[in-house]
């Protein structure tokens, strides 16, 4: 029986949700046909328009500062990979190499203790001014309804009383839902009435903060990496000055008009193997007018005395037809408009439901924005190689991504 009135309760429930919305809906197609009259109130519309302002311009900060702590920290590994070259290019004997690398390992915890204080005092207390702003919104959003619902009982109760025939006990009950309606309506409307303008008024504050603290890391970042950079210049120069000396000889290259030493040509392969594929030369000597070279000799050009080898070797793949274009151009496996492709050197979550979340590693094909207008500067559309192989479909699997969390490989 227990289990009976629960249901029973919550169908009632059901049903008296259902008949809101359905009184809600009349109400407002009654006041966009000029029928019923609406209840306005401008100066809290002035408040809703500058709350909507300033959570889109929180949102986009937000995004901003989290692309810039991902530009910081891929700077950070960058500057990493670059020390570590140095150290394994200085050698043992030279003078200063524990400086160097004492050096490397100060501007390695520089890097890190930058990027977790702008975490601590810019990106944590961005996410808690706009953790207050869902609450609110939902707030205003339960006050528009709870607004329309006192119009509904008010236009209801004012209809009873000019009827013909008055019902006195209907007039009793209409006018005791008006007044429940008006104070739940008016409870919400003043709190909001409170909240919208101090959380506007909030907002300058909170900007100052927020950049005051951006600059003042960077500037003292910067003035602790100057010194760093200062004293593996000092230890740079130290080493010059000691190694300075040394000579390295640079023996001469022959001219194209000298005859190789031994003037020898290599052996054939054998018929059969692969590499007997025939062999594509360009002539360095002069050849006699109207004479033509036999085999697979190509004709020469003016320039090609001075062509170096892999620009030789490029063309001659590409006479044997095994260089392709890298453009896509044709190629029916790849998206529409594609451009290059890109690989993913960093991790990359996204922030935004127009965004592709990146792996290091991942290959993705870069297409051009169907509006030119709405590309950011550093930010490039395309789709993951392997989401695209997959479905085949742009709309399902594009998105933009940081183009400096990348590198491009085609």
């Amino acid at each position: 029986m227990a289990e009976m009135g629960s249901k029973g309760v919550t169908a009632g429930k059901i049903a008296s949700n259902v008949q809101k919305k359905l009184t809600r809906a009349q109400e407002k197609v009654l006041q966009k046909l000029g029928k019923a009259d609406e209840t306005k109130d401008e100066q809290f519309e002035q408040c809703v328009q500058n709350f909507n302002k300033q959570l889109t311009e929180g949102t986009r900060l937000q995004k901003d500062l989290r692309t810039y702590l991902a530009s910081v920290k891929a700077m950070h590994e960058a500057s990493k990979k670059l020390n570590e070259c140095l150290q394994e290019v200085y050698e043992p004997d030279w003078p200063g190499r524990d400086e160097a690398s004492k050096i490397a390992e100060n501007n390695d915890l520089l890097w890190m203790d930058y990027h977790q204080k702008l975490v601590d005092q810019a990106l944590l207390t961005m996410d808690t001014y706009l953790g207050q702003f869902p609450d609110i919104k939902s707030r205003i959003a339960k006050r528009g309804r709870k607004l329309v619902d006192y119009d509904s009982a008010r236009h209801h109760y004012e209809s009873l009383q000019t009827a013909k025939k008055k019902d006195e006990a209907k007039i009793a009950k209409a006018e005791e839902e008006l007044i429940k309606a008006q104070k739940v309506f008016e409870e919400m409307n003043v709190d909001l009435q409170e909240e919208l303008p101090s959380l506007w008024n909030s907002r300058v504050g909170f900007y100052v903060n927020t950049f005051q603290s951006i600059a003042g890391l960077e500037e003292n970042f910067h003035k602790e990496m100057s010194k760093l950079n200062q004293n593996l210049n000092d230890v740079l120069i130290s080493l010059e000055k000691q190694h300075g000396s040394n000579t390295f000889t640079v023996k001469a290259q022959p001219s194209d008009n000298a005859p190789a030493k031994g003037n020898k040509s290599p052996s054939p392969p054998p018929d059969g193997s692969p590499a007997a594929t025939p062999e594509i030369r360009v002539n360095h000597e002069p050849e006699p007018a109207g004479a033509a070279t036999p085999g697979a000799t190509l004709p020469k050009s003016p320039s090609q005395s001075s062509l170096p080898a892999v620009v030789v070797e490029t063309f001659s793949a590409t006479v044997n037809g095994t260089v392709e274009s890298g453009s896509g151009a044709g190629r029916l496996d790849l998206p529409p408009g594609f451009m290059f492709k890109v690989q993913a050197q960093h991790d990359y979550t996204a922030t935004d439901t127009d965004e592709l979340q990146l792996k290091a590693g991942d290959v993705v094909l870069v297409i051009p924005f169907q509006n030119p207008e709405e590309q950011d500067e550093g930010w490039l559309m395309g789709v993951k190689e392997t989401d695209w192989n997959q479905h085949k479909e742009l709309e399902k699997c594009r998105g933009v991504f940081p183009e400096n969390f990348t590198e491009r490989v085609q």
